[in-house]
């Protein structure tokens, strides 16, 4: 191969078992190494992939939409290369296809599915030339990283937006030409990519039984980005998706051809709904709980109808697609002899925290909760948006609250003033002693705890139980 020589593959491969070695998953590293041999390594590997390549990006639900759209791709016999570990930037996407890639040009499988990072996504796109590409949402999240929502919203149409050349007819056998866009209806910021562009599919949610009494104060599309104007929403279903217009140009929601309707959420259980797509009907029973869960069900169901899979396996893909590590993940805790369920979900900005948080006032009586704050890098040094998370849904719900983590007195205060009783909140910083005494304390043997971290709160956590015996690592 031209670029990216087997010695070069050889070389990165030795950096990821040193990484391994040393304790650490070798998800970037080796990836890293080897884009920095050959630049273009990830386009040189890519182009070996038979059915090409998908791509999923969105601020919220990209690793469980990427799980669930490759539950279904099993479930259909497609062969995949995917960085299931969810290492989704360059060097994370680089080294899968490194560990995929075999003698003479081959590669271990036929279609790439690949979660990608908001914004590394246009820069990976422009060397896998993908044959798809999936856009779930964009909600405000890491405004240090990231900047507001128009920077990532002009970043995607530069990529994907201002094409006007007809889309290739899905599926595609090799990569080459504009890729086929699957978009959420209900986001005005993705769905607006779509409008000049033909061969789109959209997917959208239809069931007022879900509306809210309005939006959120901590909704962010709420402008059309053709006029300014307000938009008009009829329905808001979470965050700023739902049905809207501009009153002023008469741009409005796109009708979907993918639909969730007869939605029922069962709190921390699941959620069942009735799927629609271009092939029919079927009832959907989730293990994954809350309306965000079957939004990007919705978007994985898309994907496959685009890559024509079957409504059977997409139906039983989706019913067997569990939780993506830490994302209403259950884990077993030791307590003794005695045991404790502890159910991970977690809250990284506005948008995704209210909906776990609505999700949890949905369970009956009151919560054991451990809050973990960190301002890492990955997580946002600025902190600020917890005060946009309604935190007083619970109030009044709370039985016990510790909070942890590198910012747990801001947790703790943001809690105070969300209304629960600050004789029930207590703050211990060092994450292992939080869980150790959050463990412990229950009223009954069977009153579950529920953490509710950020993304680097998240994997200490994972971390740490992996460390106790009760989970297993997310690179095993």
């Amino acid at each position: 191969m031209a670029g990216t020589s087997a010695s070069k593959l050889a070389l990165a491969r030795a950096v990821g078992t040193i990484s391994r070695q040393r304790g650490g998953g070798g998800t970037s590293a080796p990836g890293k190494l080897l884009m920095r041999l050959s630049p273009n390594a990830i386009g040189d590997l890519g182009s070996r992939l038979r059915r090409g390549s998908v791509l999923i990006s969105a601020t919220n639900g990209k690793t469980t939409t990427a799980a669930m759209a490759a539950s279904i791709l099993e479930q259909a016999g497609v062969p995949l290369v995917y960085n299931r570990a969810g290492a989704n930037m360059a060097g994370g996407i680089a080294t899968t296809l490194l560990s995929a890639a075999r003698p003479h040009g081959g590669m271990s499988g036929e279609l790439g599915l690949f979660e990608v990072d908001e914004l590394w996504l246009e820069g990976v796109a422009a060397q896998l030339h993908p044959r798809m590409v999936l856009l779930g949402n964009l909600f405000r999240d890491q405004l240090d990283r990231y900047g507001e929502l128009e920077a990532i919203a002009e970043s995607w149409e530069h990529a994907f937006g201002d094409d006007p050349a007809p889309s290739r007819p899905a599926p595609a056998p090799t990569n080459g030409g504009p890729p086929q866009l699957i978009l959420n209806a209900d986001d005005p910021l993705t769905a607006d990519l779509g409008r000049e562009r033909p061969g789109v599919l959209y997917f959208g949610v239809e069931d007022d039984s879900l509306a809210l009494p309005g939006m959120a104060h901590a909704a962010d599309a709420k402008h059309c980005r053709r006029c300014g104007a307000p938009y008009v929403f009829e329905v808001v279903y979470l965050g700023h998706l739902g049905h809207y217009r501009c009153p002023s140009c008469g741009r409005q929601r796109p009708e979907p051809a993918v639909i969730a309707k007869d939605v029922t959420l069962e709190g921390v259980r699941g959620a069942r709904f009735t799927l629609r797509t271009p092939a029919g009907e079927a009832q959907v029973g989730l293990r994954l709980p809350g309306l965000y869960n079957v939004y990007n069900a919705l978007a994985a169901a898309a994907l496959a109808s685009a890559l024509e899979v079957g409504l059977d396996s997409i139906v039983a893909g989706l019913q067997g697609t569990e939780a993506a590590f830490g994302r209403a993940e259950t884990v077993t805790l030791s307590l003794g002899e005695a045991r404790r369920e502890l159910q991970i979900l977690l809250v990284k900005n506005p948008a995704g925290a209210n909906e776990v948080l609505r999700t949890l006032a949905l369970e009956p009586g009151e919560h054991d909760l451990l809050a973990v704050l960190n301002d890492n890098i990955a997580d946002g040094r600025d902190v600020s948006w917890i005060w946009d998370a309604d935190f007083e849904l619970l109030a009044g719900r709370v039985r016990r609250a510790t909070c942890s983590g590198s910012r747990a007195p801001e947790m703790a205060v943001r809690l105070k003033y969300a209304g629960i009783d600050p004789g029930r909140i207590s703050v211990q910083p060092d994450l292992g002693l939080a869980l150790a005494r959050a463990a412990v304390d229950r009223p009954e043997p069977d009153t579950p705890l529920y953490a509710l971290p950020t993304y680097t709160a998240m994997l200490a956590l994972r971390e740490l139980l992996v460390a106790r015996g009760e989970a297993r690592s997310a690179w095993s």
